[in-house]
């Protein structure tokens, strides 16, 4: 604190949060997060041990990142009108150690990429009537930091662009949210 506060909150834009500009805009609705909604389920549905995303995806940027956030979508209720979105859990993944932690390396714009987003395990019930949904976005600040986008190291970048990218759904590129269930 005062950047960032940690645990289960409404996601949402509101001044609990550094840098946020249009309070109740539910984040999902930002034009830089892609969002995957399931329909109410008919049944609970019990998430236990360890989710991951893969994701096939590519970037105009020689470096860039992809986030992943899995939420518990309540239902509008007397308590929360508008309902309640739940982040349970999310991760990240610096594109240009997609080969390697060890060794760096740069992406060729336009390049496509297949990516595996390791997020925090997580148990959650999901009750009868909530969704659940996954985020994909370039940026989670002010939990993770940011990324230029221009290749520089680490904490030495003095620009910044904005990276346009790409996550492809198709049968030979299934991106994909992966959870370990009961």
């Amino acid at each position: 604190q005062p950047i960032f506060a940690g645990g289960g909150f409404d996601q949402r834009e509101d001044d609990r949060f550094f840098g946020c500009r249009n309070f109740g805009l539910p984040l999902s609705a930002r034009l830089d997060v892609l969002s995957f909604e399931t329909e109410p389920l008919a049944d609970d549905l019990t998430v236990l041990g360890r989710v991951g995303v893969e994701l096939w995806a590519a970037s105009d940027a020689t470096d860039t990142d992809f986030t992943a956030k899995l939420i518990d979508v309540y239902p509008p209720s007397a308590d929360y009108p508008t309902g309640f979105a739940l982040n349970l859990t999310d991760g990240i993944f610096r594109c240009r150690f997609r080969h390697s932690f060890e060794r760096a390396e740069l992406v060729k714009p336009g390049e496509i990429m297949r990516l595996r987003i390791e997020l925090f395990a997580t148990a959650n019930l999901f009750r009868a009537g909530h969704r659940l949904r996954l985020d994909i976005s370039s940026s989670n600040f002010p939990k993770f930091d940011v990324n230029p986008n221009t290749g520089a190291p680490a904490g030495l970048g003095r620009s910044r662009q904005v990276a346009r990218n790409t996550v492809f759904l198709d049968g030979t590129r299934p991106s994909r949210l992966i959870v370990e269930r009961l």
